[in-house]
């Protein structure tokens, strides 16, 4: 059996506000296998970013390890750490530097990591942009002057950027309209596919992880409660908050179901829309 290449062992996480303890994440061990897609679903306040931060080492945890291909990783990470494991977050406007154009802040990213010689960097970028469906001369704009959707492609290549291996995604597309969000979900699909990358997808929504997910863990009050293939989850949870997170899935429409196929097939052949 192949090893994962994150795995976290009886991890938890303790904060203490107002002179309490709070128990944030409380001894959770899961492992995300090398090109899959794990989302971590759950309701406001049960732990999904709080763990998302850890994996990424903006937080320390508490107790227990977090292994990167069976190494732990430290509690302060290095340079190499960081760029193995990049962030998507949700709102891609504050996640840019608005004083900076979109090509200084790809740039960035590959001077700070050394990636390629400083004469391709500037090519690196235009790459970049047109492989998350965006033309090359979008380097010069500012994350103003950009959609939502532009913004949060953006980020997507920023991520792309440190040649991760690990993209942990914070609800990245709870800020878009649903034409955007169809066309996003599917450009990180192809990514993906395309790059071999591995996804730990936050999110409450739970019918975007229908779109995106092999796997699902389910989080309540900081406790992992229930993890499973997508499609096990949805036709068959164990655990009544499981059940009650799915009941609370809005049911799509054949209508709707008929225009989503409709613009993920028009965006594969439209890697130049400007969503």
């Amino acid at each position: 059996m192949t090893a994962p290449i994150l795995s976290l062992q009886s991890v938890s996480k303790t904060f203490f506000l107002a002179g309490r303890e709070v128990r944030a994440v409380d001894d959770v061990s899961i492992d995300v296998a090398e090109g899959e897609c794990l989302a971590i679903v759950g309701e406001s306040g049960s732990g999904k970013s709080t763990l998302a931060n850890m994996i990424l080492g903006v937080y320390p945890p508490t107790a227990g390890t977090i292994a990167y291909r069976g190494t732990p990783l430290p509690a302060r990470r290095e340079l190499k750490h960081r760029r193995l494991i990049q962030f998507v977050q949700q709102n891609p406007l504050s996640a840019l530097n608005p004083q900076r154009s979109v090509g200084v802040s790809l740039r960035l990213a590959l001077d700070v990591h050394g990636i390629g010689k400083k004469s391709e960097r500037r090519a690196e970028v235009g790459r970049l942009l047109e492989e998350v469906g965006l033309p090359a001369s979008f380097m010069t704009r500012a994350p103003a002057a950009l959609s939502g959707g532009q913004r949060q492609r953006v980020a997507i290549a920023r991520a792309l950027a440190c040649r991760s291996e690990i993209v942990v995604l914070d609800e990245p597309t709870s800020a878009l309209d649903v034409l955007v969000q169809a066309r996003v979900l599917r450009l990180l699909q192809e990514l993906r596919k395309a790059r071999g990358l591995t996804y730990v997808f936050i999110t409450h929504d739970l019918s975007v992880v229908r779109n995106i997910a092999e796997r699902v863990a389910v989080f309540e009050k900081g406790r992992l409660v229930e993890t499973g293939a997508t499609g096990t989850i949805f036709s068959t949870p164990e655990r009544p908050y499981t059940r009650r997170l799915i009941g609370a899935v809005p049911v799509v429409t054949d209508a709707e179901m008929a225009l989503r196929e409709q613009l993920t097939e028009e965006f594969t052949g439209e890697r130049n829309e400007s969503a």
